[in-house]
């Protein structure tokens, strides 16, 4: 039974620890889009972000970057002899193509292309309202290709729905970036992703909320990632395509539940998943989920904007050094030898990640925005346009 919790004029949704949340979860994403009602302002946000993971996916394509072709190739392989332009369950198109491929191919090729660059939103798992909902996890908006895919299978789905199921997926991911912190344990945050693809491509496309929770189930116990994408001197292909792995996997688990398969029940609940061994309880959930129904109130909203190809812990520190450059207090522009020396302090985690001096020599894309040092070039490309 869902709890409803009351916050300011915004009804929130509190999925307890006592509670079967994967169940639940099932049962918010079916409920939310037949009944949600996210303000006009939460329905632009997310339009905003939609619109800039596009244009960063087919940027990506377009200058031929290696991951996004190597996936989009297979992609293709696997289903170029489904041409027809009508619906086609189980199937959808990679970016600039109009062959239908498998799902879950599509999915793989189109959410690598959009996080290739990483320059998309991107959440800090921080709730203003609610003190133990601060876990810090991060998260990025790499799973609308998720709605894209059901909506292309389904003739029926319109815009307003698909505009839903992109600010549900957001939504539980979001949540949950602010319940449970992955990178503590070294697990990838696309942990949190991958649950909310398969609760929203099941619902978009018709499952129970069972057959959600099965999905759900079955992804946390068969395919979780590790932080170890994201170690090492030069950052490999799986670093930026590791949202894109993870959701491939999750809708896979999707289908299959959807087709009858049962997967592990109550995953939260598990004594033996990720969440309770490494967080320990007497039985219970390690954290409590609240998700939005209503309003204003959602997770997109207190999603940040990138500028540029540079990692978002250092947004807050270009952002400053930019805003003096436009106000002229940081350097006599007719002195060129007005600045002696450059002093970065940084917090934790983000001196482990842009910090590291393994990447101040980066040699592969994935590390360059991933290094301080390269970093700190990126404000004064701007002095052009101040």
């Amino acid at each position: 039974m869902l709890a409803f919790i009351i916050k300011a004029r915004f009804s929130h949704l509190l999925l307890k620890r006592d509670s079967n949340q994967a169940l639940e979860i099932g049962t918010y994403a079916l409920n939310f889009l037949k009944n949600g009602k996210p303000s006009p302002k939460v329905i632009e946000r997310v339009k905003l972000f939609h619109t800039d993971s596009v244009v960063c996916g087919l940027s990506a394509l377009a200058l031929k970057t290696n991951a996004p072709s190597v996936l989009k190739n297979e992609a293709l392989a696997n289903g170029k002899r489904y041409k027809s332009q009508k619906p086609k369950m189980g199937y959808s198109r990679a970016f600039g193509s109009p062959d239908q491929v498998v799902a879950e191919k599509a999915i793989l090729a189109n959410s690598a292309a959009v996080r290739e660059w990483d320059s998309n939103g991107t959440v800090f798992g921080y709730n203003n309202t609610v003190e133990s909902l601060r876990a810090g996890e991060f998260g990025h908006n790499d799973f609308y290709p998720v709605v894209i895919s059901a909506a292309q299978q389904n003739g029926l789905i319109r815009g307003s729905l698909v505009v839903k199921g992109m600010i549900l997926v957001d939504e539980i991911r979001g949540r949950l970036c602010e319940s449970f912190s992955l990178k503590t344990y070294k697990i990838d945050h696309v942990v949190h992703g991958a649950i909310a693809s398969a609760a929203t491509y099941g619902a978009m496309l018709g499952a129970t909320a069972a057959q959600i929770e099965s999905a759900i189930g079955m992804f946390c116990a068969h395919y979780i990632p590790f932080r170890a994408i994201r170690a090492g001197k030069q950052l490999s292909d799986s670093k930026g395509a590791s949202a894109a792995i993870s959701t491939e996997a999750a809708i896979l688990c999707m289908r299959r539940a959807m087709n009858g398969f049962v997967g592990p029940k109550d995953i939260f609940r598990n004594p033996e998943a990720i969440f309770r061994i490494n967080e320990p309880t007497k039985g219970e959930s390690p954290f409590e989920i609240y998700l939005g129904m209503e309003g204003d109130d959602f997770a997109v909203m207190g999603m940040h904007f990138k500028l540029g190809l540079y990692e978002h812990q250092s947004a807050g520190a270009i952002e400053g050094v930019m805003k003096l450059l436009k106000e002229h207090k940081f350097v006599d522009f007719n002195n060129p030898d007005a600045i002696k020396s450059i002093k970065i302090v940084a917090y934790e985690p983000a001196f482990g990640i842009i910090g590291d001096p393994a990447k101040r020599n980066p040699t592969t894309r994935q590390s360059a925005d991933h290094s301080m040092v390269y970093i700190s070039k990126f404000p004064w490309i701007f002095l052009f346009f101040l």
